[in-house]
């Protein structure tokens, strides 16, 4: 019988599990289960208290249903006998980051906690610890502390130690409460195997691990006296991307319906698992991840300081080569955006009478049929702020150009453009910095629309390959469950074997390339000019709006 794996990739709103052979990486079955409280961005679901804006939290329970729901649903569809799993891998979005006592418990899950709003996992786009990165990067960079160059200059409000400090500065109670400071990608696999541990992956990219060490315990003094052990709540030493973190217990077995004993995947990042899937695991290769954001990683064999990237990191993607990461923190969320709050309803009467058709793809056939540049607009793509290359969550969107006469389609046809816009300023300031990009490799949810695709490849002038799964991260979770088990002695041989690409590639067309040129030249003057200082009207909007 041949042996099989799973991989589960924990998103924003659901979980999804797949069911992989190991001997050649075919996905047998798979399932996916919606998240029931989604993302908490309103107010708890206990008692209904609102959250301030800028916040977005999640439920661990949530999670736990996947684990329950998603694996046995998966096994049944492939008609697998658990029996012939020989391990699980697990991948997370991140930053999403919790407290917890000692033992892994939640803090939202303690008694007389639920109401706490800091007592959740915080979401990768909880974006309210603005006022924190902009100190830990203030203090830094007047120090001179030599890991702040690894994350091309400023650390985001998105990862570990922003959130940590707002933690402590908002609610110190919780914070001399949490023994554990823990990235949500370690604490699934402390579910699955007892274990805690903690991937080089979550650590190097979100918790500014360097060299060896974390931030030292006098620079975290001078953030705050009180902060000076945060580190004492991340705990060493770090476990490799492909290792074994233990073996599930019988309380995950009965949970999972897998057998007890098989092997158990180090914790890893949604996008940077994967890389292997797509078969993107050599120098220059990067792979876009599109879905409710955008997340570029990049190996390479060079080390450079690259401005306003979220980190590179030693064997972050694969061993022995630099690993990069870049970011935009909204995509697929603006379109979603667009069409639930500024598509008429003539708009969707026409979608539905189209057969099959959804408002996303009655836009983009509409947008498709205009020639570059003919709706005069140009936008920025910040409304959920700017990853990368700027690094500043106080953005918001723009877009300029609107008359009368501006249609919902032509809005919807800038809003795709900002974001590939947005994406080459992130390719071009790779290659500035001396990492260069031979290859765009396409994953994730959008790439279901081929439009948006085809505009990538225009702005871009690449051609852009695709993934051969619709579950990248999944089967990159898979991947490395079939490493973890012994399949196979490391990511790179298995990744030949198990990953795959799609036959599709889009190609650009010269003329349509020639005519995005001086339209991208617009976004990048929009880009510098709101994003690098010479206007602060958007941090002023983003602080009234605030602080009402």
């Amino acid at each position: 019988m041949p042996d099989y794996v799973v991989g589960v990739d924990f998103g924003t709103l659901s979980g999804r599990a797949v069911v992989v052979r190991v001997s050649d990486g075919a996905e047998v079955g798979s399932a996916t289960h919606e998240y029931a409280h989604g993302a908490v961005e309103r107010a708890l679901p206990v008692s209904g208290r609102p959250l301030p804006p800028n916040w977005a939290l999640q439920v661990p329970q949530d999670w736990r249903d996947v684990l329950r729901e998603a694996i046995p649903k998966a096994l049944a569809a492939a008609d697998v006998a658990p029996t012939d799993v020989v391990g699980v891998g697990t991948d997370f979005t991140a930053c999403t980051v919790l407290p917890t006592l000692a033992d892994g418990t939640p803090l939202c899950e303690v008694d007389g906690l639920a109401d706490r709003p800091h007592a959740y996992p915080k979401l990768w786009k909880h974006h309210a610890a603005q006022g924190q990165a902009d100190r830990i990067n203030a203090v830094a960079a007047a120090r001179g502390e030599p890991w702040l160059r690894r994350y091309g200059g400023k650390i985001s409000s998105e990862w570990q130690f922003a959130k940590g400090l707002q933690l402590l500065h908002e609610d110190p109670e919780l914070y001399a409460l949490a023994a554990r400071w823990i990235e949500a990608a370690d604490w699934i696999v402390w579910e699955l195997c007892g274990a805690e541990t903690r991937n080089v992956c979550t650590a190097g990219y979100k918790g500014i691990h360097q060299d060896g060490d974390y931030p030292s315990p006098d620079y975290l003094a001078a953030l705050d006296p009180r902060f000076a052990g945060f580190v004492d709540k991340l705990r060493q030493p770090l476990s490799p991307l492909g290792g074994r973190a233990g073996s599930l217990t019988a309380r995950a077995a009965a949970l999972t319906g897998l057998p007890e004993g098989i092997a158990v995947a180090v914790g890893n990042v949604d996008a940077h698992v994967t890389a292997p899937a797509a078969r993107a695991v050599e120098p220059g290769q990067l792979v876009a991840i599109m879905g409710t954001s955008t997340c570029h990683v990049l190996s390479s064999d060079q080390l450079a300081e690259v401005p306003g990237m979220c980190g590179v990191v030693a064997d972050g993607i694969v061993e022995g080569l630099w690993g990069y990461e870049a970011g935009q923190s909204g995509v697929g969320d603006i379109f979603a955006w667009f069409a639930a709050t500024s598509v008429p309803p003539s708009y969707v009467e026409a979608a539905a009478a189209a057969a099959g058709r959804d408002v996303h793809e009655h836009l983009s056939a509409l947008a498709a049929a205009q020639p570059v540049g003919a709706h005069g607009l140009v936008a920025l793509d910040w409304h959920s702020g700017n990853r990368s290359v700027l690094v500043d969550h106080a953005l918001s969107g723009v877009i300029l150009g609107q008359t009368l006469a501006t249609r919902p389609e032509e809005q919807y046809r800038a809003l795709v453009e900002a974001t590939a816009f947005g994406t080459r300023m992130i390719v071009e300031t790779f290659e500035a910095a001396g990492v260069p990009v031979r290859e765009v490799v396409a994953a994730g949810g959008l790439l279901k629309n081929a439009f948006l695709m085809q505009v990538y490849a225009d702005v871009l002038r690449r051609p852009i390959a695709v993934a051969g799964s619709a579950q990248g991260p999944a089967l990159g979770s898979a991947i490395h469950a079939a490493v973890a088990a012994g399949c196979y002695p490391d990511v790179r041989a298995a990744a030949a074997v198990m990953g795959s690409r799609a036959p599709e590639v889009y190609r650009p067309d010269p003329e349509r390339a020639d005519a995005y040129d001086p339209i991208y030249a617009d976004y990048r003057e929009l880009h510098d000019h709101f994003g690098r200082g010479a206007s602060k009207v958007l941090h002023r909007l983003h602080a009234r709006r605030a602080g009402a």
